[in-house]
């Protein structure tokens, strides 16, 4: 369960280690636990450019976009993300990505 503490822990790691994509996706899916799913989304774009082998961020931040009925966006997000994925030889997210991208067109939101 995500936590306001939690959210505030990773602020003050993201401020000693302000390049580290892990902690920057890590601020992604606490803000989205926490409903802030604005902030979720600009956390996961900065641990996509941090870290090119960081695809589940795509996964997430199209998972938000979803959420705030955004859903053309969340589409190109998981396109990109899918053509990330194939790039960097990530199977299992480009996996996980096609099949959102699968659900999406059976029922999109």
């Amino acid at each position: 369960m995500a936590s306001e503490e939690r959210r505030q822990k990773l602020l003050a790691l993201h401020a000693i280690e302000p390049v580290d994509a892990f902690v920057m996706y890590s601020l992604g899916m606490e803000c989205a636990g926490l409903g802030k799913l604005a902030e979720a989304l600009t956390w996961y774009d900065k641990a996509a450019q941090a870290d090119p082998k960081n695809c589940y961020s795509y996964y997430h931040k199209a998972k938000a976009l979803l959420d705030l009925a955004r859903g053309a966006e969340a589409s190109a997000t998981i396109e990109l993300g899918i053509l990330r994925a194939r790039d960097v030889g990530d199977s299992k997210a480009h996996s996980e990505l096609c099949a959102l991208r699968d659900d999406l067109e059976v029922s999109p939101h």
